[in-house]
């Protein structure tokens, strides 16, 4: 009955009903439940801010999982970042019956309606976002190192680390799935050893791995300084069986690798003999003189650091800029070749030659020029059965060039025309002249033959003179 009686008193403190001294009456149930449906709608008049509406809402206890919007995301990870603060959580939920809120609590829960709204959003959301960042991020701790390391690789790594001790050893001496330097040796070692994510996943890679396949890896493991001096105590001038082998393995269990065979160590003393690594062996020293180097010395004295040519890149944009500068200049000598080939032939007398009255043209070649003395000539190649006006193979090779290559007409009003008869076409000033066809010739104008090249030069005083008798004849 004081438990009761308690209870009451402390509803009717936070509803504010009038009571009487505590102990004198004692409730009924009907009195308490009227007492707690208040308790409820105070509280529910407290969080709608005073006289609102409060509308019939379907609650449940479950968090609903949905697709969630910029905005509701941006709350999350506010609410992520609020439950990682130790200690209790900030964000108080709906208090229940037996501890109930003061009535200056209620004001301040009546003014600030709107600011309690996003944490009871955030209580409900947060367990399942939790696990979506953890989801999130996990295949990016996955993925952060696992690139061209293959868990074969690792084994390799690892097991040459442990007979050797010496990263650059491991470099130099094992061969992984593909090329790696000696800093991404280095650098995944550590990692190995120091990142605990790597290591976890390298190590449950690792035991994925078949049987057969880390036995084929074991076999490949470097030998160690121990192993080495073992076997170069066995002389170079014996051959030994692999029962010498065999029992070396027996009497040093402990020294030698776990995978190694007779024959694996076989192969390898005959490798150390080779390169006059036992112990009875002596190096023998450089021959002098006119004595030819044998290959293996040869090798030896090869440093590999000048092998590799360190690219200057300076150096490089200077030749660049050379090789631009030089191609300009060879471009402006060939764009004014003309004008100097024009100055040269007005000093040597090219343009201007020693015609007399009967010499219309003249066909001037390295070699030989040839006069145009009658109004149409034939150019070709003469041959004991024919003769020609022209014989062109005296300027140079003309097996190319037809018996009768072309024909060189003066017509009357003064211009001059070529017309190719032969197979080969005929090149005048650059353009070619197909067979069949004619083309006019100037003054100066460049005739190529079959790689010879002629210079068509006019008369112009004769051909002034026959230009001015032709307009008299037409003129009467």
């Amino acid at each position: 009955m004081e438990k009761d009686m308690q209870a009451g008193a402390a509803a009717a403190s936070v509803v504010g009903a009038p009571m009487g001294a505590a102990g004198t009456q004692s409730r009924s149930e009907d009195e308490e439940s009227t007492g707690m449906k208040d308790i409820k709608r105070t509280a529910t008049q407290a969080f709608v801010g005073g006289g609102g509406v409060v509308p019939n809402r379907r609650s449940s206890s479950r968090s609903i999982k949905r697709k969630k919007f910029d905005d509701e995301l941006v709350e999350s990870s506010l609410a992520k970042s609020s439950s990682r603060v130790k200690g209790p959580p900030v964000i108080e939920p709906i208090r229940c019956s037996g501890s109930e809120p003061s009535s200056n609590e209620k004001k301040k829960m009546s003014k600030s309606s709107t600011a309690l709204t996003p944490p009871l959003t955030m209580v409900i959301t947060p367990p399942p976002i939790a696990k979506r960042v953890k989801k999130s991020k996990q295949p990016l701790q996955i993925t952060k190192d696992l690139g061209r390391w293959k868990p074969t690789d690792d084994l390799l790594l690892i097991n040459a680390v442990l007979q050797t001790t010496d990263l650059t050893s491991v470099h130099l001496g094992v061969k992984f799935s593909c090329r790696f330097t000696l800093r991404e040796i280095q650098e995944r070692w550590y990692s190995l050893l120091y990142d605990p994510v790597i290591s976890k996943l390298a190590w449950q890679a690792m035991r994925q791995l078949h049987p057969e396949a880390i036995a084929a890896i074991q076999s490949k493991a470097l030998f160690s300084q121990a192993e080495e001096a073992l076997l170069a105590k066995i002389a170079s001038s014996s051959q030994p069986k692999l029962e010498v082998f065999q029992e070396l393995l027996s009497k040093h269990p402990s020294v030698f690798y776990p995978s190694r065979t007779p024959k694996s160590l076989l192969v390898h003393w005959q490798l150390l003999k080779q390169y006059y690594l036992l112990e009875d062996q002596s190096v023998q020293p450089f021959p002098k003189g006119d004595q030819v180097l044998n290959f293996s010395d040869a090798e030896q004295l090869v440093d590999d650091a000048k092998l590799k040519e360190s690219r200057d890149e300076v150096l490089e944009h200077e030749l660049m800029i050379s090789d631009r500068h030089q191609k300009k200049e060879i471009r402006q000598l060939e764009q004014e070749l003309p004008r100097w080939q024009v100055l040269v032939d007005s000093i040597t007398g090219m343009n201007s030659p020693d015609f007399d009255n009967q010499t219309l043209a003249a066909l001037r070649g390295r070699m030989v020029r040839y006069l145009m003395r009658s109004r149409e000539i034939t150019l070709g190649r003469a041959t004991k059965d024919k003769q020609i006006d022209v014989d062109l193979s005296l300027e140079g090779p003309a097996w190319k060039i037809s018996r009768k290559q072309g024909i060189i007409k003066l017509k009357n009003n003064g211009d001059f025309f070529i017309a190719n008869e032969g197979r080969r076409p005929i090149y005048i000033d650059g353009r070619p002249v197909l067979s069949g066809n004619k083309w006019k010739l100037n003054n100066n104008s460049v005739v190529e033959i079959a790689g010879l090249r002629f210079v068509f030069l006019i008369n112009q005083e004769l051909i002034s003179l026959i230009k001015a008798e032709a307009a008299k004849m037409n003129q009467q």
